[in-house]
């Protein structure tokens, strides 16, 4: 399909053909394909949940406050946030890119450029992404309102405004997901409404995981797709300058 016609084809679909399953290995396919969305830092603080049990699947459903999307589900994939893995993710990141330097960049630049990463992945992401129940943040703030005064500077550094980078960079990955579903063929629908301390319990999640989306996966039945698709007028939307 051209990707006009994935994104025609893309809709949250409520109901599944409980008599057509889905090929594992595809769906798990497509989850790799998500692994190539742009992710903050290329952090890819991220991680993906498989679910083909259909005892899992079961008590998931319930989790998903028994909406039909999700007790209709062949499969789901859960995409959860891992921000408390930004240490070893900026370590592997660093030593790829040191790689990517010595390969790709003249001799001459390469200590430079290699010294600029290290500042950030050893520096400036272990200042960003730290946690202390909101004092960080507010220090974080703090000296980007001061250096602000002076040029331009990035404000958003408090713990949530680090949290909603996270999620953001996760969310690129599940658009991405469910893209390359449609392109197989395949039905999803992105769920909001769920009890996340059950999916986190379902799921044997460790702790510091955040749920960022739930997506349901199958093949549509004729009433998966309620109507036709809203979309605001362009003209609401877009705005040249």
């Amino acid at each position: 399909m051209s990707l006009q016609e994935i994104l025609d084809h893309r809709r949250a679909v409520r109901h599944f053909n409980p008599n057509k399953p889905l090929d594992s290995s595809v769906v798990k396919k497509c989850i790799e394909l998500s692994t190539l969305a742009p992710t903050s830092s290329n952090l890819q603080l991220w991680e993906a949940y498989h679910v083909t049990d259909k005892k899992v699947l079961e008590e998931l459903a319930h989790a998903c406050l028994g909406q039909l999307a999700a007790h209709s589900a062949q499969q789901m994939v859960v995409f959860v946030t891992r921000q408390d893995l930004y240490k070893q993710n900026a370590q592997a990141v660093l030593a790829f890119e040191k790689n990517n330097i010595k390969n790709y960049s003249p001799n001459e630049k390469q200590e430079k450029r290699i010294k600029k990463q290290e500042l950030y992945y050893t520096k400036v992401i272990p200042f960003l992404y730290a946690r202390g129940f909101g004092l960080w943040g507010l220090v974080r703030k703090a000296l980007a309102q001061t250096i602000g005064l002076f040029r331009p500077m990035i404000h958003q550094v408090s713990e949530g405004d680090i949290r909603v980078s996270v999620h953001k960079s996760c969310a690129l990955a599940v658009q991405t997901f469910m893209l390359a579903m449609s392109e197989a063929g395949y039905d999803t629908c992105p769920l909001e409404g769920f009890d996340s301390r059950l999916v986190k319990k379902v799921l044997n999640l460790p702790y510091d995981t955040e749920i960022n989306m739930v997506i349901t996966c199958g093949v549509r039945m004729p009433d998966g797709v309620w109507g036709d698709r809203y979309r605001r007028p362009l003209k609401e939307t877009y705005h040249l300058v």
